[in-house]
Order: C-alpha cells, then structure tokens, then sequence
C-alpha cells in the first residue's frame, strides 16, 4: 500500500490533505471533527492581533456558481479573518494541538504592516504548540482595504519585508500564502524565498463578483441592497491555481521552494495534478464546505489506490513529476501533427462536434454522407485543435490520435518530419530570421 505520509519543511502529517484557513477551521469543534473525519493537517482560520475582533457582515456572505446540474463550481466569499477573540483561539489551538498530536496544526496570520505587530503575536502563537504558521498575504476584501492581506501580497518588497520579521522572531516554519491577483505569481514568489520563507502556499481567493441580483440590482452576495467583491474559490479556479504552481515550480528562481497547493481540489484527482506540479502537500477548502469532512476519505483512498495501481510507494515517487515536461508555447513540436477520428460505434449522433467545427475552427466535419445523418472527420482540413473531443457529451467517442512520422498530412500535403522544431527556429519568426541574418 501507498505511503501517504506527509513532511512539509519537517511538518509531519498522516497524509497530505489539510483544511485551508477559512470557515471551516475556525474553531476546535469544526477542526476536531475534520480530524476525527481523516484529515491530516488544518491551517487555523486567520488570527488578527489583539484587540477588538474584526466584524464580519451578519447576513449572507456567499455568492454561488453553479453548473447545469446545480452542482456547485465556484464560491465568493465576503467573509473575513476570524471574529472570534485572539486569546480564545489560542487556547483552543493549544489544546487540540495536545489532543492529536500526530496532524498539522498552522496558526494563519494577518496583522498590520509593522514589525511590532508581528513580533508581538508570533510568541503566542508559538505557545500554542502549533506547527508552523501561514502568513495571509491573499484576502482580496475587507482586509486589503485595511492595508493586510492582498495589499501586502501585491508588494513584494513587502512580502520579503514580513517574512524577515517572521524568521527573525519565531522559530515555527513560516510558509507564505500568495494572492492571486498579481500579474506574474513568481515575482511574489521570488520576494518570499529571499526573505527566507519556508515555503509558500496559493492560490487565496481571485478577486471577483460572480453575479447580479437583477431586481434590486446589487452584486451577489447582497446585503441590505449593497454588494460587493469577494474572494472566489473553488473547482473553477483549478486551472489558474495549478498554472501559478507550476510557474514557481520551474522559475530557475525559486525551484526547489516547497509548494502548499491551493485551489479547487476536490477529488483525489485533483490531488494528485497539484501534486506532480511540484506541491508537497494540498489545502481544501470548498469542496469539504460543499460535501463536508468525509469527502477526505475518499480523496485518502483515491490517491492511494492510483499510487499502488502505477506502483508509485510515496508522495516523493510523485511530486514534481510533471514539473519538466511544462514549457512555454515557443518549444513546442511544431512537427507533432494530430488527427481527430470518431468512434462510430459510440456515436451518439447530437451533432455537437459537426456545429462547434462547422461554425467556430475549420469546417473538418461531416453532417451527412449519402443522405444520412454521419460525422466524420476530414483529415484533408482537420488541424488537430480537439475543440471536437472538449465539446463532444461521450467520453472517448472522439480521440486523437498522432500521424506517425513519414505520413502525409492531408491538410498540408507535406510528409511528416521526424525532427523536432520549434517556434523559436521557424522560417516565419522574425527572430529568427535577424538570428540567421
């Protein structure tokens, strides 16, 4: 059986699934739960220092996308850090801490931009036996206005700032939580290691409104006919998270820097692509708020059941894995040529594939042959886009399937070359035609 034990910068963990701060690990009950449920690790819902709590808005907070079938595709949240007093997180840290000693236990933290604010928390948090503790430089809401959060995650000279203070006044592994909304993560990124964090965990949450009310006219969620920007998470934000993972991951900057992975994980699928884009372990949020704590058993037993079935023994088999084989668009093989072919047994004959060829790409298609309704594809104008297989409702019905070398192309009439080329040595580039001039 697969090891799924967990060593996140010398955190120890039964497996590599933990609760990401948020709602959920506000509190000993919701995380004495969620550790009884399976779960490996919680980072702490978001501590501020002391002093009256932040206020949280006391009506709806959740703004919702949902797909066809009302499952549920995304969230935006308006909630804030934790409401709940300082000291009585603490306390409650401390003790589930001694209740289980063998989880992860992450105090997240947000005070203000200034060194005696975090020098004046961080010895109390270390009390508290946790294990390391997270630095929220991702809220995109409330917080940032107040000059935390993302205000502070979109300044690198801040970032590295912080986290110096941080490596200075605690002993607790720091891991640095990167926002989103950024124009290039790795700078960030770059900012955090040479400040000398630990680690870094993202994606927070993308700024975002997910929908209008258009009878009082207000953004979702809305509160007294007000709304306002959140921070959206869940399945539909996998795709940007996992390219901002996999960007650190082989920046010649920061590769090697451990990766808590962040952003729509849901099934042990998902798991496992973070994880082979180079993170060490994987933070949940939503989905745990969608299905409740359970869901990590089957993600627990998913990934095991992989691992054994390719022969992978440890997370270390399989972390970072896919990391080489990620490169940008100008290395791709310009000679790998592809063809589209349909499964005429599993044809089901909607005609999704002939109407998105035939109106939106390259008319490769047929509708009907000899007076019958038949899609098949023309090899003689298909270029291998795939549009057909994304849109097409039956899995595998349509595949691609490569032109081995010596071939025709029928589109192009040209004999397919065995050679690897490239963008960056193509007659049309006009670098590369000044490079031979």
């Amino acid at each position: 059986m697969a090891d799924l034990r967990n060593n996140f910068v010398g955190i120890k963990s039964p497996n590599p699934f933990w609760l990401a701060s948020a709602p959920p690990t506000d509190k000993a009950y919701n995380v004495e739960r969620a550790f009884k449920a399976g779960w490996g690790g919680v980072v702490w819902k978001t501590l501020g220092e002391e002093g009256p709590p932040v206020v949280n808005v006391n009506g709806p907070r959740y703004g919702a996308i949902w797909g066809a079938d009302r499952r549920l595709l995304g969230l935006n949240n308006i909630e804030l850090i934790t409401d709940r007093d300082l000291h009585t997180n603490l306390r409650e840290m401390k003790q589930v801490k001694m209740n289980w000693p063998d989880r992860a236990l992450i105090a997240s933290i947000m005070v203000p931009c200034e060194e005696e604010a975090w020098k004046a928390i961080l010895p109390l948090v270390e009390e508290t036996g946790a294990d390391g503790i997270e630095l929220n430089f991702g809220c995109p809401h409330g917080m940032s206005e107040r000059g935390m959060g993302s205000a502070v995650g979109q300044v690198p000279e801040y970032i590295e700032m912080v986290v110096r203070w941080c490596k200075q006044y605690t002993r607790m592994p720091v891991i640095t939580k990167l926002t989103p909304n950024i124009t290039d993560v790795r700078r960030p990124a770059r900012a955090a290691k040479a400040g000398g964090t630990d680690a870094v965990s993202l994606i927070n949450t993308i700024n975002s409104i997910v929908s209008v009310d258009l009878d009082n006219f207000a953004p979702n969620p809305t509160v007294g006919g007000k709304g306002s920007h959140g921070g959206y998470c869940g399945p539909a934000v996998k795709p940007i998270a996992l390219n901002m993972v996999a960007e650190i991951a082989r920046d010649p900057e920061t590769y090697g820097l451990p990766i808590s992975g962040i952003g729509g994980i849901t099934t042990w699928r998902d798991a496992a692509e973070f994880l082979v884009l180079g993170a060490g372990n994987v933070q949940v949020c939503t989905a745990a708020m969608t299905y409740g704590f359970k869901i990590v058993q089957e993600m627990i037993t998913g990934l095991s059941d992989w691992m054994d079935e390719k022969g992978h023994r440890s997370l270390e088999d399989i972390t970072g894995r896919a990391v080489p084989n990620v490169t940008d668009w100008q290395y791709l093989n310009l000679n790998y040529i592809a063809k589209a072919k349909i499964d005429q047994d599993a044809c089901i004959k909607c005609g999704r594939c002939y109407i998105a060829c035939e109106d939106t790409s390259h008319q490769a298609i047929t509708n009907f042959v000899d007076g019958a309704r038949h899609f098949e594809v023309m090899d003689e104008e298909c270029v291998g886009c795939n549009l057909c297989v994304s849109v097409c409702p039956v899995e595998n019905c349509i595949t691609m399937e490569q032109l081995p070398a010596g071939a025709l192309d029928k589109r192009t009439g040209r004999v397919v070359d065995p050679n690897y080329a490239n963008w960056t040595t193509h007659p049309n580039n006009p670098m590369a035609r000044q490079a031979a001039e």
